[in-house]
């Protein structure tokens, strides 16, 4: 089989095993969207906080406060015996107990959203012990890899002219 074909159907199975980019993006799913203005010194503020409410902080998490400024990676994290509000951009939340805000962009929007108290425990161990959380919620992304790889691999063998000619050795 010529080189070129050879290359070129290689080079689809590879495609066909890495999938559309889109495919594996993270789900964003937001509480609410709000449009991106530009740079600020913050996006955002804290309305309230009454009782057990903890804001991100460059050192940490720390007490919040009504008036605390938000920005992008800001996560607000509320106890049982808590309960907040935010104002970004168009965006006016109530943060109830036993949950929490997270603020991200994403593409020219500003994303907030509410986990309730299971999944804030999951995304809290997770993010700071590095670990995987268990569960359901696991990416194929290497699965589809590999098989794009072994499939390419397997068609390339199965391809291979090795231009003796139908000659065989003694």
């Amino acid at each position: 089989m010529n080189l070129t074909v050879k290359i070129a159907l290689a080079g689809f199975v590879a495609s066909l095993g890495f999938g559309p980019v889109s495919s594996f993006a993270q789900d964003t799913s937001c509480t609410c969207t709000t449009p991106y203005q530009g740079a600020a010194n913050s996006i955002g503020s804290i309305g309230r906080a009454n009782g057990d409410v903890m804001v991100s902080q460059a050192a940490g998490y720390g007490p919040a406060k009504a008036g605390n400024a938000l920005d992008f990676g800001s996560r607000i994290v509320v106890g049982a015996k808590g309960a907040a509000s935010v104002n970004v951009g168009g965006c006016n939340l109530d943060v109830p107990a036993n949950s929490s805000l997270d603020i991200s962009r994403v593409e020219n929007n500003i994303c907030l959203k509410v986990v309730g108290s299971e999944q804030t425990a999951a995304a809290v161990s997770s993010e700071h012990t590095g670990q995987i959380p268990p569960g359901g919620n696991r990416s194929n992304t290497p699965l589809f890899i590999f098989g794009g790889m072994a499939g390419a691999a397997g068609i390339l063998a199965a391809t291979q002219d090795d231009d003796d000619g139908g000659a065989v050795s003694p």
